[in-house]
């Protein structure tokens, strides 16, 4: 089954044929920057102001959320239909985003409740802002910078036809990676918590067991993440999207030989870990 409805779009002359097409691509480019700058000042402000949250589709969201764990193709089915409704392949509701902020502060907690020898709300703000500003934003707005602009230089037809249409959001492609977080989450922040007595001891089974989630955790970032470009349909070669998966791969035999992913990580990453006997 496709990811997209069929409808094709129609064809419009090529700029090689119009003596205004240079300006008309600059002018595009030009519009459509200052457009997604102006959508993601709207979504940060629905995110600041507490008065807009309940006007957020959570329903919704949940939705999207589990899906992306179980049939992640279903949530980028309706991409196609939500850019003809609302003129924009980006979400313009950020009631996932909230979640996945009460869900990393909600994890900080956590992990400090049951395994830092010390508990104090200034050291649970510190974790906390850590995994939230550090860990998903910062990389987010890194990977996603990078697949932004990689995609729209190596991903589409090298012809400006369809200037506009083909041309990636930046706030689309984070949107690909709030997605494509939530899953790496319930596998680090919440099944590895779970697990820490068991993955950090020093045997064998245990390091398969530890080292065997971080693959998860990656091949399905990968794989939404590619879902999420593969459903924009001016979009080609979007499957080099998969190449992490073979690196992943090798790296993890390769782990297998004697490296704990999953003690290293926990006792780089918590100042003052305590691991369980």
């Amino acid at each position: 089954m496709g990811l997209l409805p069929t409808t094709s779009n129609p064809r419009s002359s090529s700029s090689s044929t119009n003596p205004n097409g240079s300006y008309a691509h600059h002018s595009n480019s030009f519009n459509r920057s200052k457009g997604s700058i102006e959508k993601l000042k709207k979504m940060l402000n629905k995110v600041i102001r507490p008065s807009r949250w309940p006007t957020m589709d959570f329903e919704l969201a949940l939705w999207q959320m589990t899906y992306l764990c179980i049939a992640p193709r279903r949530v980028y089915r309706n991409v196609y239909y939500h850019k003809q409704t609302k003129n924009t392949w980006a979400r313009d509701d950020p009631a996932i985003l909230l979640i996945m902020i009460g869900l990393i502060s909600l994890s900080g907690l956590l992990w400090i409740s049951l395994y830092l020898r010390t508990f104090s709300p200034i050291v649970w703000i510190s974790l906390a802002s850590k995994m939230l500003f550090r860990d998903f934003f910062l990389t987010g707005l890194i990977f996603s910078t990078i697949l932004w602009a990689g995609s729209n230089k190596f991903l589409t037809h090298s012809s400006h036809t369809h200037a506009t249409d083909q041309h990636v959001e930046w706030q689309y492609s984070f949107d690909v990676h709030t997605n494509a977080f939530f899953p790496l989450f319930l596998n680090l922040y919440i099944a590895q918590l779970i697990l820490v007595p068991i993955i950090t001891r020093n045997n064998w089974v245990c390091l398969w067991l530890g080292n065997s989630l971080y693959l998860i955790a990656a091949t399905q970032y990968t794989y939404i993440t590619y879902l999420g470009y593969n459903a924009l349909p001016f979009l080609i070669r979007s499957e080099l999207l998969l190449f992490p998966i073979i690196l992943f791969l090798i790296l993890y035999f390769i782990s297998l030989l004697g490296f704990n992913l999953s003690q290293f990580v926990i006792l780089t990453y918590f100042s003052g870990f305590v691991l369980p006997q």
